[in-house]
């Protein structure tokens, strides 16, 4: 895959006329009718999730419809019983933790653009997957699927690469992650002790292992956005 930088962005109105420009440039993939599948990636909270929800909301507005939906990565964590059966429970985040042979099934599935998939999603709040959070069905010709691993060379996720058209990389340094990371698990009922500690035993070491795949994404989005 070829690398292409996006520029660097200094407010909202420029953030919102680059999505835009992404927004067109996407919608025009789809001339045909059938379905484009994008891929957008990047460490835990470089803002993957909210520049997948601004691509759908800009797309459906440009198009008059609804024809993009965003299929979330994490609705593939694996639940928290089972974490703690495998003794992972500590580890949730790294790549072992999530079903990827669902989520590579799911990813198959929605190569169909008549048929109507549910795929689910994951509620921060309780830290648990929701079955068929969302419905990907035959009107949505842009699909969006966001995730931290969509580029890793090791199996399975090797394969997931082939069900996608390109693969969009969010950059995002540890000076912009750390503080984003840290206030997510403190919401999710962490003491500052404890957040820092999860950050430093998964989140971080997962960044790392994300940004030695971003050589291989289609294109850089490097955007200064709010919380992830």
């Amino acid at each position: 895959m070829s690398e292409t930088a996006g520029p660097k962005l200094k407010d909202q109105e420029q953030v919102l006329s680059y999505i835009d420009s992404l927004a067109e440039e996407l919608l025009a993939k789809v001339p045909d009718g059938k379905r484009y599948i994008l891929g957008i990636t990047g460490a835990p909270a470089a803002g993957k999730s909210t520049v997948s929800s601004l691509l759908k909301e800009r797309i459906n507005h440009l198009f008059g419809g609804v024809v993009a939906e965003v299929a979330p990565m994490d609705g593939f964590h694996k639940t928290n019983a089972e974490l703690m059966q495998l003794g992972l429970w500590e580890l949730k985040g790294i790549p072992t933790t999530f079903d990827a042979a669902g989520f590579l099934e799911k990813l198959q599935a929605i190569q169909d653009d008549t048929a109507s998939v549910g795929w689910p999603t994951f509620d921060r709040s309780i830290e648990e997957p929701t079955p068929d959070g969302v419905s990907i069905n035959a009107s949505h010709k842009l699909v969006l699927v966001e995730g931290n691993y969509l580029l890793l060379d090791t199996e399975p996720w090797s394969q997931v690469s082939q069900y996608l058209d390109e693969i969009w990389y969010v950059d995002g340094d540890e000076e912009t992650i750390l503080p984003r990371l840290l206030e997510r698990h403190m919401a999710g009922g962490k003491s500052p002790e404890a957040a820092r500690a999860k950050v430093e035993c998964t989140d971080l070491p997962n960044a790392l292992l994300i940004l030695q795949t971003k050589s291989n994404c289609d294109r850089i989005i490097c955007l200064p956005l709010g919380p992830a």
